[in-house]
């Protein structure tokens, strides 16, 4: 008896890394020392000596049940983009830049070749918000999991000086929400999704009219990563108020966490264009309005609230970003909440 016959490939392990290395290289930074295949991950912070009051930010997520979408469609290159997108965008939207980020693979069996696609999309989001990816685990699971199952999470570090930390204390009546489009989906409700639709290769290659795609195109679109959006509109001299990415919980729940007592946020409903995903969703599924927007992000991935001196400005910087802006209502004085009209 040996590992092996056990079920765990130690030999796989090391060709996963061998395959993956070249996505990794990729996405380092300055800052970091040392290779792959360390014991840790270093990161040097001799650049946060420049800060006044350096704070470190992090983040931890998974991709929830979309995974499963991944492997029905066999499709393994850009669901490493939501693991990060996940992480990171927590990061951005308290205000900070991310430095660097890990990965846990969990598998019923290693693959090397699904491993490495994995890993690719893991360091596109990497590069997509700059973070460096400094280490990971693969770990394999037989017997807990089938063999062609996996998960996958992450884990996050970002850095802000402390007076650039975005936390609503300021926010006002008057100030303005601006909110950034989403991909679709992004990683949030999908065992919603999976009661609605049948999740099979045919039901998933099914091409829709109305998406202009297959609803697997659809729904597995990676998770838009704002961190350059952020970043942009901090380079443009505005200061962000307070800032909500629409995850799980959707508008309802991840809004009223960017107010402080005495605000309420206004959303008009019609400022901006629901991507037709969720239309098909909440048709097919018969989802009232208010359970869609207390699941989904209904096109939004991310709000920021600005002083109305500043729209004209952070529209401008979120347009350069790639990025798609749209003003969506405003704050109030009242009962900390939010209202969609």
């Amino acid at each position: 008896m040996d590992y092996k016959k056990a079920g765990v490939d130690i030999e796989a392990g090391y060709r996963s890394v061998e395959l993956m290395k070249e996505h990794v290289k990729k996405t380092m930074r300055e800052e970091v020392l040392g290779g792959l295949g360390g014991f840790s991950g270093a990161f040097s912070l001799g650049k946060i000596k420049e800060m006044e009051d350096p704070v470190l930010l992090s983040g931890t997520d998974g991709c929830g049940t979309k995974v499963k979408l991944a492997m029905v469609m066999d499709k393994h290159d850009t669901i490493g983009i939501d693991a990060v997108a996940m992480c990171v965008n927590d990061i951005a939207c308290a205000g900070g830049e991310p430095l660097f980020f890990l990965d846990y693979i969990a598998c019923g069996k290693n693959y090397p070749e699904k491993i490495a696609e994995i890993v690719k999309g893991v360091a596109e989001g990497c590069i997509q918000s700059d973070a460096a990816l400094i280490g990971g685990e693969t770990a394999e699971h037989p017997g807990l999991m089938p063999e062609d199952d996996y998960d996958l999470a992450g884990f996050a570090v970002g850095v802000c000086d402390r007076k650039d930390m975005i936390t609503g204390e300021n926010l006002k009546d008057g100030d303005v929400l601006i909110g950034m489009a989403s991909t679709g989906v992004h990683s949030n409700g999908f065992s919603l999704v999976r009661k609605v639709f049948e999740i099979t290769k045919e039901s998933l290659d099914t091409y829709y009219d109305e998406l202009g795609k297959t609803l697997g195109e659809a729904l597995l679109a990676p998770t838009r990563i704002y961190v350059k959006a952020l970043k942009n509109i901090k380079n443009a001299g505005v200061t962000v108020k307070a800032c909500s990415h629409i995850t799980g919980g959707g508008f309802y729940e991840n809004i009223p966490r960017m107010l402080i007592e005495g605000t309420h946020a206004v959303v008009e409903k019609d400022s901006y264009p629901v991507p037709p995903i969720f239309k098909l969703l909440a048709e097919k599924g018969d989802i009232a309005e208010q359970m869609m927007y207390n699941t989904f992000n209904m096109g939004l991935g991310m709000i920021v609230a600005v002083d109305p001196a500043d729209v004209e400005k952070t529209m401008a910087a979120i347009k350069e970003s790639g990025d798609a802006p749209y003003v969506v209502g405003h704050i109030k004085a009242g009962e900390k909440g939010v209202t969609l009209c």
